[in-house]
């Protein structure tokens, strides 16, 4: 099934786009080894800013992002930004690996489906990249949410205390295993596995919407501004066909992607930052410490700031998911076409 074609045959007009690359077609040996490669670096180039997001939404008071960042750097050294990363880094690569595997699966199980149910393709498109998300990022979050709890709580170590948030974990840790060993201990296995309802909550919702927004906004730039990027050919039935060439395919895949990320990420703002203090902050029990409620962080939130606390870090996660879902999306393309078993089959 072709996700990406799109027909304009009222002007006359056919887009012809690169033929879409479904599971079966991948060569997977290559797809996973090239694939944890390629989101490392992607990962490595992000991670200041996912980090900046996080000091932000621990904190007890509204801090500008720019002055967030120049603190980091002259207090703790630039070193500071990429604090947690190998810990992060280790869990991406097994995450990641879960997530586009589920993704390819069940998009292309659920695309196959539903066009033999009778849907029309764009609707099964966005149905099945909906689904797509939704079981991928449920799949990621079992490898990625023990990895979150640890490398936030890197991310904020040195960082809490200078925003005087007292429920900050009182440990401190000198690496990520040493991180892993003393939450283990202290809290157990559930230590780890802190906010992992609210992670499901935030990411498989933002997965799935992304995933659709995605599918419909490729359709929406085309049939708009996308047809005045490609290059145009007489086919032989005398029709007008434009033919995008694979800049131009990119540049639309990246567009289409950052205009479903913002959305996402302005939806789901509230949710990350109650997960993110979830996983990182302590709560009081009876005069014992420990991991605070969903009911808790949310009052706490509400006292220091009122509700526009919940979007604290909304900038730098914005900014984050933005950038991260242009150069995901068009990484993962090229990822796909590098990996296929018969790559003259898509020309």
């Amino acid at each position: 099934m072709n996700l990406s074609a799109a027909e304009e045959e009222s002007s006359g007009q056919e887009i012809h786009i690169p033929a879409d690359i479904d599971w079966e077609m991948l060569d997977k040996s290559k797809f996973f080894f090239l694939g944890a490669a390629l989101f490392s670096g992607v990962s490595a180039a992000l991670y200041p800013v996912v980090l900046l997001k996080t000091r932000q939404q621990v904190a007890q008071t509204q801090v500008s992002c720019i002055k967030t960042g120049f603190s980091i750097v002259k207090n703790e050294g630039f070193r500071a930004l990429y604090r947690g990363f190998g810990t992060s880094l280790t869990g991406t690569i097994p995450a990641r690996a879960l997530y586009m595997g589920a993704l390819e699966v069940t998009k292309s199980n659920v695309g196959t489906a539903t066009v033999g149910l009778g849907f029309s393709e764009p609707t099964a498109a966005t149905i099945a990249n909906a689904a797509a998300g939704l079981s991928a990022a449920m799949a990621a979050q079992l490898v990625w949410t023990p990895i979150d709890v640890v490398s936030q709580r890197l991310m904020v170590q040195g960082g809490v205390a200078c925003h005087g948030n007292s429920s900050a974990s009182a440990c401190k840790y000198v690496n990520g295993i040493d991180a892993f060993r003393k939450i283990l201990s202290t809290d157990g296995p559930r230590g780890l596995y802190r906010g992992f309802g609210i992670s499901i909550l935030t990411y498989a919702p933002s997965n799935a919407v992304w995933w659709a927004s995605y599918s419909v906004a490729q359709r929406v730039v085309w049939s708009g501004i996308g047809c005045y990027f490609c290059k145009k050919h007489e086919d032989e039935n005398g029709l007008n066909a434009l033919r995008p060439d694979s800049k131009t395919v990119m540049a639309v895949q990246g567009l289409s992607a950052a205009m479903a990320g913002g959305m996402s990420a302005l939806i789901t703002m509230p949710l990350d930052t109650i997960k993110t203090r979830l996983q990182v902050l302590d709560g009081e029990d009876n005069g014992r410490r420990g991991g605070p409620t969903v009911a808790q962080t949310v009052r706490n939130l509400v006292r220091e700031g009122g509700w526009m606390a919940c979007y604290r870090g909304l900038g730098p996660r914005w900014a984050s998911m933005s950038m991260s879902a242009t150069t995901m999306i068009t990484t993962y393309e090229f990822l796909k076409r590098m990996s296929t078993k018969n790559r003259e089959a898509l020309t």
